[in-house]
């Protein structure tokens, strides 16, 4: 009897053996996995599978992880508040949100420059490689990320640390860049708004910060807005248009949507609207809906994940 046991339960481990040892398709996957093969592995799977979209992650410093976190979700715009005291971009919303560790520098600068190391390896694939390196998402590296920053402390005391801020990322020819008349898009395109001066902006040349232009006001006859200044306009939503969402559009809300829109892309330029309504959840995604319908080019969102995924 207990031979007979013996001999069962060996086939059974044995069927069980060979039922483990199949070659389908999901334990070859299963295989590979766990053998950590470098078959599976490659320089710049950062972003795997990760599809950029026209987001733009409204303070993302607010983030549990900022950058990181709207890189993960597909956003290709991140917006970073920074205040310059004391010979330091602090990273906050208000004064009272300051740390010493949250920089400009801490926050996006390093990170980014790490990124895009990954991004861009060198080794003997890529030796003969020219122009600009690749951007952060790997499905698609000739999309640039957008990297907003608002300047809260006096635009024209902010400015000149703002720039060097962007020296590292200068260093490695990763800034949009705006020379001798032509643009040369890279992997980030910096963006002052903000108390940003139009002034300082209109003076740099060459030119690898922008400026973040009036949407409702762009044939301002005292300047000439283009891609090459402004590769975005932006507007409050609320006094642009005041469609909460809730109920119909009215034709006149929706001709001003339209109008600014189109205002923006005769010119080159891509349009946002700021601090559309967030709740009720239903009401958001109307105003997502009829903006994206209208042409805008970026949704400026809190919810990241609900964003990605509408």
């Amino acid at each position: 009897m207990l031979s007979t046991m013996i001999v069962a339960i060996t086939l059974a481990l044995t069927r069980g053996l060979e039922v483990l040892c199949k070659a389908t398709v999901f334990n070859q996957i299963a295989m590979l996995e766990e053998s950590n093969s470098t078959l599976l592995q490659y320089p710049t799977q950062f972003t795997q599978n990760i599809v950029p979209k026209q987001i733009h992650s409204h303070n993302d410093y607010w983030r549990d992880v900022p950058l990181l976190e709207a890189l993960s979700f597909g956003v290709a715009s991140v917006e970073a508040d920074v205040w310059y005291i004391n010979g330091t971009l602090h990273i906050g919303h208000e004064l009272g949100a300051l740390t010493a560790a949250r920089t400009l520098d801490s926050l996006y600068i390093q990170p980014l420059v790490n990124i895009l190391a990954g991004q861009n390896p060198v080794n003997a694939f890529t030796t003969n490689l020219t122009g600009p390196p690749n951007g952060v998402f790997d499905m698609s590296g000739t999309t640039s990320l957008q990297l907003l920053i608002c300047m809260k402390t006096d635009g024209n005391i902010t400015l000149a640390p703002v720039l060097q801020a962007l020296e590292p990322l200068r260093q490695i020819n990763a800034l949009t860049t705006f020379d001798n008349g032509t643009l040369s898009v890279s992997a980030i395109t910096a963006v002052g708004t903000g108390n940003t001066p139009l002034e300082g902006i209109q003076a740099l040349s060459p030119r690898d910060l922008f400026l973040d232009a009036p949407l409702t006001d762009l044939d301002d006859p005292d300047v000439t807005y283009d891609v090459n200044l402004s590769p975005l306009a932006s507007t409050d939503y609320e006094p642009a248009v005041g469609w909460s969402g809730i109920g119909n559009i009215s034709d006149a809300q929706l001709a001003n949507i339209t109008k600014f829109v189109n205002d923006a892309h005769t010119r080159g330029i891509k349009a946002r609207f700021w601090d559309t309504p967030g709740w009720p959840i239903q009401a958001r995604h109307a105003v997502w809906e009829v903006l994206l319908n209208a042409g805008a080019d970026w949704l400026n969102v809190d919810d990241l994940e609900a964003a990605s995924q509408f």
